[in-house]
């Protein structure tokens, strides 16, 4: 993504954030067996789907057709996908977007879902 990185640890987790050159921040949570389990974001751009879901952009795209037979641009409404194994969630409008993904089967032991920010 040609950003900067960050990172900040806690007890079940370390998340790495990384500043996009557009402004964007992407949050990835990760555990210490080194697997990403959510990924959040917030800034004026929405980040690269595919680089930031890598393997489930494929679940995203087609959970995101199934949603409605108009196609939807990212970004541009509330998002709210809840898919066997992943969760997308997008908010914002013009140059204010945030969202998270995560992969509920792989949030350690005592972690909510708020705390994916």
């Amino acid at each position: 993504m040609n950003a900067s990185a960050q990172v900040m640890r806690r007890n079940a987790y370390d998340i790495h954030e990384i500043q996009m050159p557009g402004g964007t921040v992407v949050d990835e949570y990760i555990s210490p067996a080194g697997t990403v389990f959510a990924v959040s974001w917030h800034g004026q751009f929405p980040p690269p789907m595919q680089q930031i879901l890598g393997t489930y952009f494929q679940q995203y795209s087609a959970a995101l057709q199934a949603q409605s037979s108009q196609p939807k641009m990212y970004g541009h409404r509330p998002l709210n996908i809840q898919e066997q194994g992943l969760v997308v969630q997008t908010s914002g409008h013009m140059r204010a977007h945030s969202g998270r993904a995560y992969l509920p089967d792989l949030l350690p032991t005592g972690m909510t879902v708020n705390q994916i920010q």
